[in-house]
């Protein structure tokens, strides 16, 4: 690899070397930048073809050195003469000014070791395409060797030479002398052009009719670049020293036969006895082999002959020559029409025009690229001929591969697609251009689309042609996927926008709506729900067609998979809507279907994401539900049992401390020995230790009960018929009380808590439940354990038969003579903000028929206290610490009716709770 790469440096190096030693100090440099060796041609061979640039205006050349090294060999007269003859051939062909002669840019410059001039862009000399390679870089330039000629390339080349050969003879009376392969140039599109003009004869009476040419006798001392080539020189030269128009002629022949064989002439000449070898070519040329012209086409073949002839006379000239059959092709014909377009006027041009497509596919690529590529591009420059060369550079681009698109097509294109006039000629490329919109996106580089394409189609949706309007609208949807999402969103959609609501024209509003259908895939969701949903609504015609068109629009975005319509949306927005249009009377029963049928399948769908989304958040709510009931007091013992570090602090001195003095029948008594005693805590009295003593220990029963499910007393209506329980009622609390004094704890009733509560400030009691512990028996549903009810009238699960009240503080005063008895403990029984009453007036009435109210409650005496006397209201083992207050219709033991069956509720009282099974079986055992 590295020789290889040392190699190449080495032959690179060489190169340059070589062409920086022949050109330097040459004039041409100072204009002119030279590039790398490309090809040879002229006499000999002995031109080298460099490429290269104007420095002024980069216009591209080609460079011809010759280089004096390759005379060192000759003495200086020699030297002098080969100079001669080079400059006198430049200097002809500068003063020579025709399209088929090689075009000089810069006329011959010479220095001390070179020649140089500059001519039109240059492929290669004819002699090189067909072989010779003699003075070329070595390697052999590949597009050289591997150049093949078409059929179309050959008959148009040799139609030119015939051409070039009939400007000599008829138009300036000369003779080439010298016509052959290294003397035929290609330029850079293919075009055979002429050059050598070191032997050629000008005629000595050109005035005259018939010119004559002054020739001289073949000297065969001179040097080789002295003299014609010997192999196409016709024999008359040589054998009888005269020449005329009819010797360039016999040059053509062997021209002819050479590019048909591979470069070869019809004889090879010993250039020592040349004489001799004409003498035999004569006698060969009288009798011509069939088989030395196989290899020319048959439809040529005579016509060679006849070239070839022996008698001049016999030749055809130039001109007949360009006449004859074999240059009848389409393709030649094609070629030879764009080398005369100069010539023709705008009519003419436009027809030749139109039928080019149909001639095009039949050329080769190289050939409509290189050569008629350039001369339909000329023609831009003409604004009313744009209209007609357009679609056939655009057919060629079609063929062209992308790097030969962006380096031979797009530079011309540039210019076309910002062309705004005449209006007419713009109009029409406007319409031509959207036709072939899918190659221009494709092969034209991003930026060049983002600069000069898009703009045009832009131009073209907002173009004052309803026609063009129709045709861009209709066409955008075939290459929106090969528009970048920017352009499209930021300034395609908001102009096609912008010409539905302002045309005046049913069939652009209408494409408009079909267009922004076809390209919603395109877009974004949210852009769609934002930008183009609401534009509809902004629609201000209602023709069928466009309120289809907006039906349609809805369509596709509600069922397009990438898309849809958020149910938000459908029905605030788009439902109300198309409910709306739906109703309009210019439409017909299948366009109304249409239109109820999306409606239907819109509601169908909001329905049921709107109802599934519910039944999840149904389902959430009740789980969540089922947590709270399931555990509504660790819920409760959790949120009240946090209280701040100086509680906590102050809760445990009171557990662990403890408070010296007893307690007194109301509490009150020792309040202020405690505080006293320890100064510490004088913020708390001993009836509130006593709460947080009892409430610590309810918290702990009820920590081990299972959790009562909420439910609510229903008040049955009171009636007559209703049975008064009062008597037994009485009674069995008597009974219940002095069972208490006497035998301790019961063990035999079942209670749903823990015996053992006691009344504060009451003193010792037996361990029967206190059926007024709010944690107990005025439980509701929502609330914590021990809240203060909003109704009063709302209990739940609080007549059990262990839930009677304790009244036995009061048999034990009764025991005490002089003292009165302590009713404080009934207290509770009252809320604060009700009116005080009596315990008589809390008796109830006996019903007729019934006993005297019990004896029990005549141990208070007869007397009734009245209602205005303050009771003295004492604090209940609560567990949340609030007092519970309840008047008599609301204490079921003072309104015993309230425990037999309701009857139905008013509607008022919805919202109670329902009893619990548990509370009905309770009360019919305690109440038969």
């Amino acid at each position: 690899m590295e020789s290889m790469l040392n190699k190449l440096k080495s032959t690179v190096t060489k190169v340059t070397a070589d062409m920086t030693s022949a050109v330097m100090g040459n004039p041409v440099t100072r204009e002119f930048e030279v590039g790398r060796h490309i090809a040879s041609g002229g006499p000999g061979m002995c031109w080298r073809i460099y490429n290269g640039t104007k420095k002024s205006t980069k216009q591209e050349v080609a460079v011809f050195v010759f280089d004096k090294k390759i005379i060192d060999r000759y003495q200086k007269f020699e030297k002098d003469q080969i100079i001669d003859s080079l400059k006198k051939g430049v200097q002809q062909l500068t003063r020579l000014r025709h399209p088929r002669l090689l075009t000089v840019q810069h006329p011959l410059e010479e220095s001390r070791d070179c020649l140089a001039f500059c001519t039109e862009p240059v492929f290669a000399s004819l002699a090189n395409v067909l072989g010779q390679w003699d003075n070329l870089p070595s390697p052999v330039p590949t597009d050289i060797k591997e150049y093949k000629l078409y059929d179309v390339e050959t008959k148009y080349g040799l139609l030119q030479i015939s051409e070039g050969l009939t400007f000599l003879h008829n138009g300036v009376k000369m003779v080439h002398r010298n016509l052959c392969t290294q003397n035929v140039i290609l330029n850079k599109s293919g075009a055979w052009k002429i050059m050598g003009f070191d032997f050629s004869i000008s005629s000595s009476n050109p005035s005259e009719a018939e010119p004559k040419y002054v020739c001289k006798e073949w000297d065969p001392n001179l040097p080789s670049l002295c003299l014609p080539n010997p192999e196409y020189v016709a024999p008359e030269y040589i054998l009888s020293v005269s020449c005329d128009a009819a010797s360039d002629m016999y040059s053509l022949g062997v021209l002819i036969h050479a590019v048909f064989n591979e470069g070869k002439p019809v004889f090879q000449v010993n250039k020592q006895d040349i004489y001799k070898s004409f003498s035999r070519q004569l006698d060969q040329l009288s009798r011509l082999k069939p088989g030395v012209l196989s290899q020319i086409p048959e439809e040529v073949r005579e016509h060679v002959k006849m070239l070839l002839s022996v008698t001049s006379n016999v030749r055809p000239d130039a001109d007949q020559m360009t006449k004859i059959p074999f240059f009848d092709d389409v393709g030649a014909k094609t070629l030879q029409y764009f080398d005369s377009l100069f010539q023709q006027d705008n009519l003419q041009k436009s027809q030749f025009y139109k039928g080019l497509p149909k001639v095009l596919p039949k050329l080769p690529q190289r050939v409509v690229i290189y050569r008629i590529l350039p001369a339909l591009a000329s023609e831009f420059v003409n604004p009313d001929m744009v209209p007609f060369v357009l679609p056939n550079v655009l057919l060629i681009a079609e063929e062209c591969t992308k790097e030969e698109y962006i380096r031979l097509v797009l530079p011309d294109l540039t210019p076309v697609f910002k062309q705004q006039e005449p209006v007419q000629a713009s109009n029409m490329i406007l319409l031509i251009f959207l036709q072939k919109m899918d190659l221009l996106l494709t092969k034209t580089p991003p930026e060049d689309i983002k600069n000069s394409v898009l703009p045009m189609v832009y131009r073209a949706v907002e173009a004052p042609s309803i026609q063009i309007q129709e045709l861009c609208l209709n066409i955008i949807p075939t290459f929106a996927n090969l528009i970048e999402y920017p352009s499209m969103k930021n300034a395609l959609i908001p102009r096609i926008k912008s010409t539905c609501l302002q045309t005046s024209s049913l069939a652009v509003r209408v494409n408009s709506l079909v267009c922004l259908g076809k390209i919603l895939e395109y877009l974004d969701k949210w852009y769609v729900i934002d930008e183009i949903l609401p534009f509809l609504q902004q629609i201000p015609s209602r023709e069928p067609a466009v309120l289809m068109g907006i039906l349609g629009i809805y369509k596709c975005t509600f069922t397009h998979k990438k898309l849809g319509i958020p149910k938000e949306h459908l029905a605030s927005k788009s439902l109300p809507h198309l409910v709306s249009l739906s109703i309009d009377n210019n439409l017909n029963l299948n366009q109304f279907n249409s239109f109820m049928a999306v409606i239907k399948d819109m509601l169908t769908r909001m329905e049921a994401e709107h109802k599934t989304k519910l039944e999840q958040l149904h389902v959430m709510q009740e789980q969540q539900r089922s947590l709270n009931i399931t555990n509504p007091m660790n819920q409760s013992e959790e949120t009240k049992s946090t209280p701040s570090p100086a509680t906590q602090v102050r809760d445990i001195d009171e557990i662990f401390g403890g408070t010296s003095g007893g307690a007194g029948v109301n509490g009150k008594e020792n309040g202020p020995s405690s505080t006293a005693s320890q100064p510490s805590r004088v913020s708390l009295t001993l009836e509130e230790k006593q709460r947080l003593a009892k409430e610590q220990e309810q918290a702990a029963k009820l920590r081990s009960q299972q959790p009562l499910a909420p439910q609510s007393v229903k008040p049955a209506t009171t009636t007559t018929q209703a049975k008064d329980l009062t008597s037994s009622l009485l009674n069995n609390m008597t009974s219940l009380n002095n069972l208490s004094l006497t035998s301790g704890p019961r063990g035999n009733i079942s209670s749903p808590f823990p015996s053992g509560s006691n009344m504060g400030g009451m003193g010792t009691m037996g361990p029967v439940s206190n059926g007024f512990n709010s944690p107990m028996g005025f439980q509701t549903g929502g609330m914590g354990m021990g809240m203060r009810p909003t109704n009063p009238a709302l209990y739940g699960g609080m007549a059990t038969t262990t839930s009677t009240p304790n009244f036995s503080a009061l048999t034990q005063n009764q025991n005490q003579p002089g003292k009165p008895p302590d009713m404080s403990v009934l207290d509770s029984l009252f809320t604060s903000s009700k009116p005080k009453v009596s315990l008589n007036q809390m008796a109830p009435n006996p019903a007729p028929g019934t006993t005297a109210p019990s004896p029990w409650l005549n141990q208070f005496g007869t007397g009734q206290p009245p209602q205005t006397a303050p009771m003295q209201a004492a604090p209940m083992g609560m567990a949340g610490g609030m007092q519970g207050g309840f008047g008599r219709q609301a204490n079921p033991f003072f309104n015993p009716q309230n425990f037999s069956q309701p009857v139905a509720p008013p509607a008022t009282n919805t919202g109670m709770m329902k009893q619990s099974t548990s509370v009905n079986n309770d009360l019919k055992d305690l109440f038969g």
